[in-house]
C-alpha cells in the first residue's frame, strides 16, 4: 500500500472524471486517478469527439456538393473516409493530450491499470505493466461509464454487427447500413454515413425518432431526413438477424405488421449502454446497484456507503451526457471541500443529436409540460423566416419551440431543429436556470442577422401569439 494518503482517488477518466481531477487539484486536494485504457474515456477516444470530427467532415461534404448555389463551383467532388478517419485520430489525440496536460497542471497522481473498490477507504490498482498498487484514500469517486449495449442474439462482431465503437473504424463505406435504434446515437451515425453515399435505414420501436424530443421536433426531423434519402421506420420490430460473410439479413415487422425481409452490407446496433461497474469490488463493499447493475446515488452523488460517490454514465437514472458527468464531477469535489453546493436539476441539462438539421433540447417538452400539471402556451418561428438560414441555405427544415407557463409566463423548456442549434441551446439553458420568462427573453435583443434571432422570434410567439417575421 502506498504511503501516501489521498484526498480523492477517482476511478476512471472521461469527463466525469478529469472534469473532477482537475477541480480537485484547484481546490488543493491530494487527488489520484485509475485509468486502465486511455485518458479521456469514452468521451475524448470513441464517443463525443470522434463522432462530431467525422460529422463535421459529413457537413463539409453536403456544403461542398451544394456550393454551385452560392457560387462556388467543384468539380468531382468525392469523399475520402481514410482522411476523414485520420482528421478525426488527430482530433482525439490533441484532446487527450489536453487531459494529459491538466493532470500535471492540477497535481493529479495518474495510475494506469484497472482500479476496483477494496474495502473502505482503498481502491486497488492491477497496473498494466503488471502488478498490483494498493491506494489510500479518504474518498473515492467511481467514474467508469459505460459501453455499447447488444441485444440478445444480435452480439457486436464489429464487422458486420457494429457497435458505436466499431463504426468509428470502418475503413469504406458500406453500400448499405441498418442502424437499430433511433435515439442521439443512431440518428448520428445514420445521417453521417447517408452523407458519406451510404443507402441507410433506421428501425426503431418506439413510435417516432428521437423519442425523448418534443413531438414536433421529431416530426420536423423525420421529414428533413427522409427528403435527404435516408429510410426511417419507426414502431417497427425486429424479429431476426442473420449474418454472413458479406451480409446481414434481417427480418422486420414495420408499424402496420407487415414483414419485410431485407439485406444489408453492416448494422450498427445504436440503442444504449450498459454501465461498467462488473467485477469492481462494489457489491463486496456494500454499494447498492440496480438490476442492470448502474449505481445508486442520492443527489449529491453519495452511494450506499460513507465515503464512496458515482458520477456519469455508470449511476442509475441521468442522461448519458458528458457535460451533465462534468458537473456531476464538480459537484462531488465540492460537496468533499466542504463548499455550499446544490443537487444537479437534470431537467434543465441540455441534449444535442449532431445530425443534419441538428437537433437541441433543454426543460420539458410541451407534452411532459402538460403531464407536469402546468397549463402551457407556446410560441414557435420556423427557420424559413429567418434571413440567416437562407443565407446558409438551410432554411428549409427547422424551427424554435418555446414552452411556458401561462399563467407566470416562466420559460419551461425550449426545443429546436435546424442549422447549428446545438450551439445555440445554451441561451435555452440560460432561460431556465435564471428563471427566466417570455417576456424577459421577448426584450433581449438579438444580433442581426443570426440564427439566434429566430429565438427572439419565438418569444414575441409564446408572448404575443404572434412572432414578428411571420
Amino acid at each position: 500500500m502506498t504511503d501516501t494518503v489521498y484526498d480523492i482517488v477517482i476511478i476512471g477518466s472521461g469527463p466525469g472524471g478529469y472534469v473532477a481531477a482537475v477541480r480537485a487539484g484547484q481546490l488543493g486536494l491530494k487527488t489520484a486517478m485509475v485509468e486502465s485504457k486511455y485518458l479521456g474515456g469514452v468521451c475524448l477516444n470513441v464517443g463525443c469527439i470522434p463522432t462530431k470530427a467525422l460529422l463535421h467532415s459529413a457537413d463539409l461534404l453536403e456544403e461542398v456538393k451544394e456550393g454551385k448555389r452560392f457560387g462556388v463551383i467543384t468539380k468531382d467532388v468525392s469523399f475520402d473516409l481514410t482522411a476523414a478517419m485520420k482528421h478525426k485520430q488527430t482530433v482525439v489525440k490533441q484532446s487527450t493530450d489536453g487531459v494529459a496536460f491538466l493532470m500535471k497542471k492540477n497535481k493529479v497522481d495518474v495510475y494506469n491499470g484497472r482500479g476496483s473498490v477494496a474495502g473502505r477507504g482503498k481502491v486497488r490498482v492491477n497496473l498494466n505493466d503488471g502488478g498490483e498498487q494498493m491506494l489510500q484514500a479518504k474518498h473515492i469517486i467511481v467514474a467508469t461509464g459505460g459501453r455499447p449495449r447488444s441485444l440478445p442474439g444480435i452480439e457486436f462482431d464489429e464487422d458486420r454487427i457494429l457497435s458505436s465503437t466499431g463504426i468509428l473504424e470502418l475503413t469504406s463505406v458500406p453500400k448499405s447500413l441498418l442502424v437499430i435504434g433511433a435515439g442521439a446515437i443512431g440518428i448520428e451515425f445514420a445521417s453521417m454515413y447517408r452523407s458519406f453515399g451510404a443507402d441507410v435505414t433506421v428501425v426503431e420501436a418506439l413510435p417516432r425518432i428521437v423519442p425523448v424530443e418534443d413531438e414536433e421536433v421529431s416530426a420536423e426531423l423525420a421529414k428533413a431526413l427522409q427528403r435527404r434519402g435516408l429510410t426511417l421506420m419507426p414502431g417497427a420490430k425486429l424479429e431476426g438477424v442473420d449474418r454472413s460473410d458479406n451480409q446481414v439479413v434481417v427480418d422486420i415487422a414495420d408499424n402496420k405488421g407487415k414483414a419485410h425481409k431485407l439485406q444489408f452490407e453492416r448494422v450498427l446496433l445504436g440503442i444504449g449502454i450498459q454501465p461498467n461497474t462488473k467485477g469492481m469490488g462494489l457489491e463486496e463493499a456494500g454499494v447498492k446497484l440496480d438490476g442492470r447493475g448502474f449505481i445508486e446515488v442520492d443527489g449529491y452523488m453519495r452511494t450506499s456507503v460513507e465515503g464512496v460517490y458515482a458520477i456519469g454514465d455508470c449511476t442509475v437514472a441521468t442522461p448519458w451526457l458528458a457535460h451533465k458527468a462534468s458537473a456531476e464531477g464538480i459537484l462531488v469535489v465540492e460537496h468533499i471541500a466542504g463548499q455550499n453546493v446544490h443537487p444537479l436539476d437534470y431537467e434543465k441539462i441540455p441534449a444535442c443529436t449532431y445530425c443534419n438539421p441538428e437537433v437541441a433540447s433543454v426543460g420539458l417538452s410541451e407534452a411532459k409540460a402538460k403531464e407536469c400539471g402546468y397549463d402551457v402556451k407556446v410560441g414557435k418561428f420556423p427557420f424559413s423566416a429567418n434571413g440567416k438560414a437562407r443565407i446558409l441555405g438551410q432554411s428549409r427544415f427547422g424551427f424554435i419551440k418555446i414552452v411556458a407557463d401561462k399563467q407566470y409566463d416562466e420559460i419551461l423548456g425550449v426545443h429546436m431543429v435546424g442549422p447549428h442549434v446545438t450551439e445555440m441551446i445554451s441561451e435555452g439553458g440560460i432561460a431556465l436556470s435564471h428563471e427566466s420568462t417570455g417576456e424577459s427573453m421577448m426584450h433581449t435583443v438579438h444580433a442581426h442577422p443570426t440564427l439566434y434571432e429566430a429565438i427572439g422570434e419565438a418569444s414575441h410567439a409564446v408572448v404575443n401569439g404572434a412572432a414578428i417575421h411571420i
